[in-house]
């Protein structure tokens, strides 16, 4: 069984939703299942510590779910086109894989949700890319044999899935951008068991 980590921070639920979608698609392959996990969210001293545990929803990823996943999709909003700073602060402190070269090899993808629809999708998704590249991860991007990439007047990009929340956060996730997720998970699993049948 090949495990495909969905690691995502949400703040209002958008990519939350996103990566229910692409853990579907990764579940539509036989021999795969999705595995979800999230960050905590950054707090100051004055918020008072984080907590150890989430109150609902996915658990906080470890470093050991990574090691043991045999593919990655990412997602998390943007903050100003980069994407936010608890992913961000997860990836920073994840160099002793990067020294072990524990990634290196293994597929991912990215997904994001932004406010507006020119809010800085693809420069998140970008923003996303070069930590795992860093640790020598292959990335998979949605090809245009995927229809909805042109039909699309909300979310979805080649660099990976996204959707347009609106400014409360709260437009539902559109058919095309459902598709599009269902089909990068489907992808992103793909692939990770063509990797892991390889000599």
């Amino acid at each position: 069984m090949h495990d495909i980590l969905i690691l995502y921070y949400s703040l209002h639920g958008s990519v939350k939703q996103l990566a229910a979608h692409i853990a579907h698609g990764v579940e539509s392959v036989p021999g795969v299942r999705a595995r979800l996990r999230t960050v905590p969210k950054v707090v100051s001293e004055a918020d008072g510590p984080a907590k150890l545990v989430p109150d609902e929803g996915a658990p906080y990823v470890t470093l050991k779910d990574l090691q043991e996943c045999a593919g990655l999709a990412l997602g998390s909003p943007t903050r100003f086109g980069n994407m936010a700073a608890a992913m961000k602060y997860f990836w920073d402190g994840t160099s002793s894989l990067w020294l072990a070269g524990a990634l290196a090899g293994k597929p991912a993808s990215v997904f994001t949700s932004t406010a507006s629809l020119h809010g800085g999708q693809e420069t998140t998704l970008i923003s996303m890319m070069l930590p795992l590249m860093h640790h020598g991860m292959v990335i998979v991007g949605l090809p245009y044999t995927n229809p909805e990439l042109t039909a699309t007047r909300s979310g979805g990009t080649p660099y990976g899935v996204s959707h347009f929340a609106g400014a409360d956060g709260r437009q539902p996730v559109t058919e095309e951008e459902r598709r599009l997720a269902y089909a990068q998970g489907r992808r992103l699993a793909e692939i990770a068991v063509k990797l892991g049948e390889a000599p």
